[in-house]
């Protein structure tokens, strides 16, 4: 969650995100902070971290915007109902989900209390539907290679 109110800040978001306006804040940004537009060694620099943090706001706000979250509800859907969870990691309040499709997903806001009791629930697939799958902010992390 400190992730999400962080870039919201950054670019000026407030309630939902509307990829029109963020990509609008998201050009402005760059713009500003392009490092080929400063001269001192310093400010260069400066302006290469920040350029960074702003393309990683960018990517990670559009992952999480309901419009990107709508358009790939379907493939969401199909992910926690026909296939099991394979592995799992809970780091503060984030818990990342790799299900046997190959596809990872983050899930914002997750006390240690909940990833308790999701890992020792009879069946985690089940208690994840009922209890994180759709009740806390998520993104696709990302997809596996398919090896052959």
């Amino acid at each position: 969650m400190k992730r999400i109110k962080e870039y919201k800040k950054l670019f000026k978001v407030e309630g939902p995100i509307n990829l029109k306006d963020l990509k609008k804040s998201y050009r402005g940004l760059v713009k500003e902070w392009h490092p080929d537009k400063f001269q001192d060694e310093t400010k260069k620099e400066e302006a290469d971290i920040m350029s960074t943090k702003i393309i990683d706001g960018y990517h990670f706000l559009v992952s999480i915007a309901p419009e990107t979250k709508e358009a790939n509800l379907e493939a969401y859907k199909t992910t926690i109902t026909e296939f099991q969870i394979a592995d799992w990691y809970h780091k503060g309040m984030l818990l990342e989900v790799t299900f046997t499709d190959g596809n990872k997903y983050e899930y914002f806001g997750v006390s240690k209390i909940l990833f308790g009791k999701f890992i020792n629930a009879r069946s985690m697939n089940n208690f994840g539907k009922r209890n994180i799958f759709n009740s806390f902010t998520y993104r696709k992390s990302m997809k596996a290679s398919v090896e052959i």
